[in-house]
């Protein structure tokens, strides 16, 4: 059983990551927050690192595979993540907001393991920013005025993604503080469901106003 919600939790969250790549694209955005884009990027990173130095499992395949999707959705915020900013930060600022975020996104995820260790610091800090990632995505809703660069496909995936591990770690594993922050990320993603099913048959998204350059184009403003 808990190979399999491993299973489970590890295509729902490829869904959520290749949804992303492809909404992100699409809508000329990023589909992750950027708070929790850069924590995840940094766990993926250190994670999938480890389980090819340790040795491959299944969930080291997933760890790999969403590393690499990351690096995409990264990717995609660095191109159109300056546009969903006021005007007066310009392109250094931006720059230097996103690096910022990332030394400390790693850092972070350091500070995990020196005080947990590998195995607790991977579940404890994911299940944090998992749930992080649950509120951001809501307060994203409301600050683009609608469902632009989401998609109801990525809030139910997340949702199902999530509740596999809490039920592993959290019921099988018996650890009361990955099933209480488990069981608010499910309240948090249900919220976000109806949120999106609800904006299906309402007013469209407020548009952005695209700012005249972007990271990757290397302009200077």
């Amino acid at each position: 059983m808990i190979l399999f919600l491993t299973i489970v939790s590890g295509l729902a969250w490829t869904v959520v990551y290749v949804d992303a790549i492809r909404i992100g694209f699409r809508d000329r955005s990023y589909a992750i927050p950027a708070a929790a884009l850069g924590l995840n990027f940094a766990w993926e990173a250190i994670y999938a690192t480890r389980s090819v130095a340790t040795g491959i499992t299944a969930q080291g395949v997933f760890n790999i595979a969403w590393g690499l999707a990351d690096v995409v959705i990264v990717y995609t915020f660095l191109k159109f993540g300056r546009a969903e900013l006021p005007g007066w930060v310009t392109r250094r600022l931006f720059i230097g907001w996103a690096l910022l975020l990332g030394v400390a996104s790693f850092a972070v995820q350091l500070l995990f393991i020196v005080e947990f260790g590998w195995e607790l610091a991977s579940r404890y800090a994911a299940f944090l920013q998992n749930l992080l990632m649950s509120g951001l995505f809501i307060a994203m809703f409301v600050a683009r005025g609608g469902s632009r660069g989401q998609t109801l496909l990525i809030a139910v995936a997340k949702w199902i993604g999530t509740l596999a591990p809490t039920i592993v770690f959290g019921v099988y594993g018996n650890s009361p503080l990955i099933l209480g922050v488990g069981i608010l990320c499910s309240i948090f993603d249900l919220a976000y469901v109806g949120l999106l099913w609800r904006s299906r048959s309402g007013p469209p998204a407020r548009p952005v106003t695209v700012a005249p350059t972007d990271y990757a184009s290397g302009a200077s403003s």
